[in-house]
């Protein structure tokens, strides 16, 4: 079993900040990939940013230069920070980790968290 427990969301005026946090625990062996990804009513959802083992990031045009993610390994925990918000940025946030559960698992597994709100008022 692994959980992935997210914290951070709330309401902010338009070119306000938030940052959200997300740690994974249970059986955890290794994470590739966390990330975060959003869904706004009536739209699928959309990565937003991700993180591999090796350090590389991705991040979805809309939110360069505005969003900033990062990982801490040994506490198996990302963060996203939000700056400079739009009111096009509410939604749903979903914490994302792609990872194996034991060292003899050639499996990669997928986990979501249950998703806080970001709201950004104009």
């Amino acid at each position: 079993q692994v959980q992935l427990v997210e914290s951070g969301g709330g309401l902010v005026q338009a070119g306000g900040s938030l940052r959200l946090s997300c740690a994974a625990s249970g059986s955890i062996f290794s994470i590739e990939v966390m990330g975060w990804y959003r869904q706004a009513p009536g739209n699928e959802r959309e990565l937003v940013a991700k993180t591999t083992s090796g350090g590389s990031t991705n991040y979805a045009d809309s939110v360069k230069g505005r969003f900033t993610i990062s990982r801490d390994d040994a506490k198996n925990t990302v963060v996203l920070q939000m700056n400079s918000l739009k009111p096009e940025d509410t939604a749903v946030y979903y914490c994302n980790a792609v990872l194996k559960t034991s060292p003899t698992e050639w499996s990669l597994y997928s986990y979501w968290g249950q998703g806080t709100q970001v709201t950004v008022s104009s």
